[in-house]
């Protein structure tokens, strides 16, 4: 699913506005939520640490996963710098979200060619022989005692 957020400062008002769109539809976004803050909220937010801006940003009815967050985060920071837009826009695609990235599935791809050149005897061989413990008299000496509880007796206090 694609998502896009738009984030306007309006100075004037002191108001920063946050909305969210989704594609409900194949390739139209529709306006899913638009959230309101105050420009003093933020500002202090921002002061406090990224932390405190995205936990300010986040809302019961807008709470983006954490990687839209801190994108979204960095976006608010940029428009509040020097000479800086009073909007912007951010573009996600859901699934970029569980595709590795490419360092690490070329690296994936290259260990399981190592991990498929070993034989399954020899993952599963620990070390040690099932003779040893005949040998040692552990298994000859092994005296088995079981006792059926009560219940499975049929012995049930009645």
């Amino acid at each position: 699913m694609k998502q896009k957020y738009i984030v306007l400062v309006d100075h004037d008002a002191g108001k920063l506005a946050i909305q969210e769109y989704a594609e409900l539809d194949k390739e139209m976004l529709s306006l899913l939520c638009e959230e309101t803050y105050a420009i003093d909220g933020i500002k202090q937010a921002m002061d406090s640490g990224r932390n405190a801006l995205i936990q300010a940003i986040r809302t019961y009815n807008m709470y983006p996963p954490g990687l839209y967050t801190e994108r979204i985060a960095d976006a608010i920071v940029g428009l509040f710098q020097p000479d800086a837009n009073t909007s912007a826009e951010l573009f996600f695609e859901e699934r970029d979200m569980f595709e590795p990235p490419e360092e690490e599935a070329s690296d994936a791809s290259e260990g399981s060619g190592k991990a498929s050149d070993m034989e399954v005897d020899d993952l599963l061989e620990d070390g040690i022989e099932d003779d040893d413990f005949a040998e040692k008299g552990i298994i000859k000496n092994l005296k088995k005692k079981l006792t059926p509880s009560d219940e499975e007796a049929g012995l049930e206090n009645a």
